[in-house]
């Protein structure tokens, strides 16, 4: 619900209460005022009334640039989202050779080091398929390679012609 409504927020003539407590650009305390009275001081100043808190009694309104307000918090939202990190793929056969997987090791260390995490996927073709063993120990050699930087958010396992394993930064 809460989310709904920070998507929903009120401005201006969208207020319908019959009082509201009023904050000012400079955010001093204004005190409880008619919504009407809160409308025409933010209009003076050539800004808008924002409902910023609509549950308390009576809800809290601040005046201010609504546009600049929008835009910061979009801003902010986007900030947090790629500090989330996102996912990058390590893929390899298990015939991939010895300096190859170590390139590719390395590569993942960077991605685990900037906070994204790592899908190590080890796929298989035709009858490699026959020696998933193999693609095994290639994912714990990676496994153990990265264990400085990575801790197992998804141990290996086996999808078809494929051993895929999640790895998250420490």
């Amino acid at each position: 619900m809460e989310n709904h409504s920070k998507n929903l927020q009120r401005i201006n003539e969208m207020i319908r209460v019959p009082q509201v407590r009023v904050i000012s650009n400079e955010g001093e305390q204004l005190g409880v005022m008619p919504t009407s009275e809160a409308l025409n001081k933010a209009r003076d100043l050539d800004l808008d009334l924002v409902e910023v808190a609509p549950d308390a009694k009576p809800p809290v309104c601040k005046i201010m640039n609504y546009g600049k307000f929008k835009y910061q918090q979009r801003k902010k939202d986007s900030k947090q989202q790629a500090v989330k990190g996102r996912l990058k793929e390590l893929r390899m056969r298990p015939k991939t050779g010895e300096a190859d997987i170590m390139v590719k090791v390395n590569k993942g260390r960077e991605f685990l080091t900037k906070k994204d995490k790592v899908l190590v996927s080890i796929n298989f073709r035709g009858r490699e398929a026959a020696h998933v063993g193999e693609g095994m120990k290639l994912m714990e050699f990676v496994i153990e390679q990265l264990a400085d930087v990575a801790k197992v958010e998804a141990p290996p396992k086996q999808m078809g012609k494929k051993i895929s394993c999640t790895l998250a930064p420490k």
